[in-house]
């Protein structure tokens, strides 16, 4: 049997999430409580399902704060675990919560929702270290339903080395391992004929390629990379998220993140996103 735990912040796209495993043939259940999740594996495995998702988060209640050992415990009973934990930045998911006037699910009639807000992350906290990390504060829902198809797709038995550019202007991804700040590399922004383009457009990447800074900059990322990324993998690591910044995410970080990508392509399993294009 495969498990798909989906978690994370409320507002940040749970919903989403679960919807589109539930599109691509998952048996999904929503807002199960903690203490029930090995039954109702056992009463799945029985009934003959073998791929499951199930959405846990702080409706739970205090019990979610128990699905670290309790997933230890599915895994060893022969269940393929898989989490993942969708995050965003608290300024966006208290716009998200007044936009659409719904409650917080903490929310006692005490706390602001900045307080619900930061008390969920509070009670999260070792949830968000056990899975797949996505930061959905810039991300749309088509461009998260898209990444989510990306993440179903994944060889489970492999790290995935995921290169994601991102502009600083937007703030630093939260789902970042390791980051690196490029804005020192010259600006293809302030050349009018490039400005509207991207870093996968030939011109930019022509552009680039004859900047020896941009080079060396590539070559530094790329060894330090493949220096440590055997450590990663010795510490049982599914995912490593390498995040690349520039100033508006458009140029310099794209370019370097999909050369990345395409130099650990045949090495690694490789996943390349741009934040600010999705």
């Amino acid at each position: 049997m495969q498990l798909f735990l989906i978690s994370g912040l409320s507002g940040s796209g749970k919903s989403v999430a679960l919807k589109v495993l539930e599109d691509s043939g998952y048996y999904c259940v929503d807002n199960l409580p903690a203490d029930l999740l090995a039954a109702l594996v056992e009463h799945l495995q029985r009934a003959g399902y073998s791929n499951i998702a199930v959405s846990i988060d702080v409706r739970s209640a205090n019990s979610v704060q128990r699905l670290p050992p309790l997933l230890q415990q599915i895994k060893q009973q022969g269940v393929d675990v898989h989490v993942l934990f969708l995050d965003a930045q608290s300024d966006t998911l208290v716009k998200r919560f007044s936009e659409t006037r719904r409650l917080h699910p903490l929310s006692n009639g005490v706390r602001t929702l900045p307080e619900c807000v930061s008390y969920e992350r509070e009670l999260l906290t070792e949830i968000s270290d056990i899975g797949h990390h996505i930061d959905t504060t810039e991300l749309n829902a088509n461009a998260l339903r898209a990444w989510i198809k990306q993440f179903i797709k994944l060889d489970r038995a492999r790290l995935t080395l995921l290169f994601q550019s991102f502009g600083y202007k937007h703030g630093i991804p939260l789902d970042a391992d390791l980051v690196f700040d490029v804005r020192c590399l010259p600006n293809p922004h302030y050349n009018p004929m490039l400005q509207p383009l991207t870093g996968r457009d030939a011109a930019v990447i022509e552009f680039l390629e004859n900047t020896p800074s941009a080079l060396d900059m590539f070559g530094d990322i790329r060894d330090f990379v493949e220096r440590w990324l055997p450590s990663f993998v010795a510490d049982n690591r599914s995912y490593l998220t390498v995040a690349i910044g520039c100033t508006g995410g458009q140029h310099r970080s794209v370019y370097l993140a999909e050369k990345l990508a395409r130099y650990f392509e045949n090495q690694q399993q490789v996943l390349v996103r741009h934040r600010e294009l999705a």
